[in-house]
């Protein structure tokens, strides 16, 4: 699934008709319908997604081969995928978070300080849940130019420049 890159989410029902709840994380949100074969973890495509409303956090959509509320519920949490090649190419400073789970995270001296398990946003802005070597406690770094100065993809691995006292037990 490296060649796919998750663009949003079922999040359930809308209604009794087969309407569906989709989140979309794409920057511009409505664009996910540009992307469209979408598919899920275990290979259901969907060909048509058109959006027909937006709620609080979430759009209304109709999608292809989902014609009742129960279908649409039976979905409710399925991640929807795009392949890569159909997404827009990114500015340098700018990464898919497909891209940085499974980094290596190394300090600013080389030391490892673990590996990107997730890119989470609560409304503050980015942060990296970095799993330390020992399999202690995911630390959340702030995906920030001050506390992730570099990320090298092709290197596979990011160096930090964490808050004091961020790693230690």
């Amino acid at each position: 699934m490296r060649d796919m890159i998750c663009v949003g989410r079922l999040a359930g029902a809308f209604g009794v008709r087969g309407e569906v709840r989709l989140k979309s994380f794409c920057a511009d949100p409505e664009a996910i319908v540009d992307y469209v074969p979408l598919s899920t973890a275990n290979g259901r495509e969907f060909r048509q997604i058109v959006l027909t409303g937006q709620g609080s956090g979430a759009y209304t959509a109709r999608v292809d081969g989902i014609t009742t509320k129960e279908e649409a519920d039976a979905l409710k949490g399925a991640d929807l995928f795009a392949p890569r090649d159909r997404l827009p190419a990114l500015p340098d400073d700018e990464y898919y978070h497909a891209d940085l789970i499974g980094l290596a995270v190394h300090d600013t001296g080389g030391a490892l300080l673990g590996t990107v398990r997730a890119v989470l946003n609560h409304g503050a802005g980015d942060l990296l849940e970095v799993l330390p070597p020992q399999g202690q406690a995911t630390v959340l770094l702030p995906f920030t130019l001050a506390a992730v100065p570099t990320v090298d993809l092709a290197a596979g691995r990011i160096v930090a420049d964490p808050p004091e006292g961020l790693f230690e037990g």
